[in-house]
């Protein structure tokens, strides 16, 4: 006589230890280091109030007579600030902590606006068809004529002609999530408008309908995790991106005031100051903002290779 046996489920992290995905990963050696890198710089921004020796926005503690200090490998530095400090007095280091916070904030804040319409429209324009589609299509099509800096020019002018500028200087962080946000979310409904397209006549998704479930149902708890795949690539590369436009606005001007820095205020603010030899303002933030948008990068790539069974080789 014998025993029934009994199996279970493979937990979460069997499943993920036995996928391609992380034997891709193991085997990657840019992968790691990249992903070991942006957690480093997530880690640190995040915790600046406790890394940072001083208090970037705490005015008590800047004292404009330590202005341009060099770093601690040239002559003049001073011990207090090992990488020397801005124009304002203000340590460099600490406000190189609180300025990447800033930047990941508004990249990954634009991200998820950018995530929540775009994969809506992509969904109902390529599972709804017909005027649906062609009239959010259109829409996407007129957004991308507009470029992320000309929103912020117009969003920009209008905040601050109805509001005041130091409205729009107190919210700058929601106001350049709300602007990066809807510039740049007809990526993701493109993108997931071709993936449904490509789902939605399969046997599943017919299943469903037979079953007499509505369309929402079928497009979010059906059609949607079949998707998953090139969403999860393209916010790899948004978020790049958004890191990016939000450098390019502060550098202009259109971005976050240096009372409250980020990478690309930091940068603005020492270019000034870079003929008269205090590179380090400008050219230390720009190394950090190069690494990061680096290392998110080459982590796209990779995921977009691992993603992507056309491009698996065995």
């Amino acid at each position: 006589m014998t025993t029934p046996t009994t199996t279970t489920a493979p937990s979460r992290w069997e499943r993920l230890r036995d996928s391609y995905l992380w034997y891709s990963f193991k085997r990657d050696r840019t992968a790691q280091l990249c992903l070991a890198v942006f957690i480093c710089l997530v880690i640190a921004a995040f915790s600046a109030p406790l890394l940072a020796p001083t208090d970037p926005y705490d005015l008590a503690q800047i004292d404009i007579m330590s202005s341009e200090l060099p770093p601690f490998w040239i002559d003049g530095a001073d011990e207090r600030y090992s990488l020397g400090t801005d124009a304002q007095g203000r340590d460099l280091w600490s406000i190189i902590l609180y300025g990447t916070r800033v930047s990941l904030l508004i990249g990954f804040g634009a991200v998820i606006l950018q995530a929540l319409l775009g994969v809506t429209f992509g969904l109902m324009a390529g599972y709804l068809g017909g005027r649906i589609d062609a009239f959010l299509m259109r829409l996407a099509d007129i957004q991308l004529s507009f470029s992320t800096l000309m929103v912020a020019i117009v969003v920009g002018a209008l905040v601050k002609a109805t509001m005041g500028s130091a409205f729009y200087s107190q919210y700058a962080v929601l106001m350049l999530i709300l602007i990066i946000g809807l510039a740049e979310w007809p990526q993701y409904a493109r993108t997931v408008r071709a993936s449904v397209l490509a789902e939605k006549n399969k046997e599943y998704v017919d299943a469903a309908r037979v079953m007499g479930l509505r369309s929402k149902r079928i497009m979010f708890r059906h059609v949607l995790p079949n998707t998953m795949s090139p969403i999860f690539v393209i916010s790899t590369v948004q978020i790049a991106n958004a890191i990016i436009s939000e450098a390019a606005l502060s550098f202009l001007g259109l971005g976050m005031p240096e009372t409250h820095p980020s990478l690309g205020s930091l940068i603005k603010s020492g270019f000034d100051y870079i003929q008269s030899g205090s590179w380090w303002i400008t050219l230390i933030p720009g190394a950090v903002l190069i690494v990061l948008v680096l290392s998110i990068n080459l982590l796209g790539d990779w995921l977009r290779d691992v993603m992507n069974p056309r491009l698996y080789k065995g």
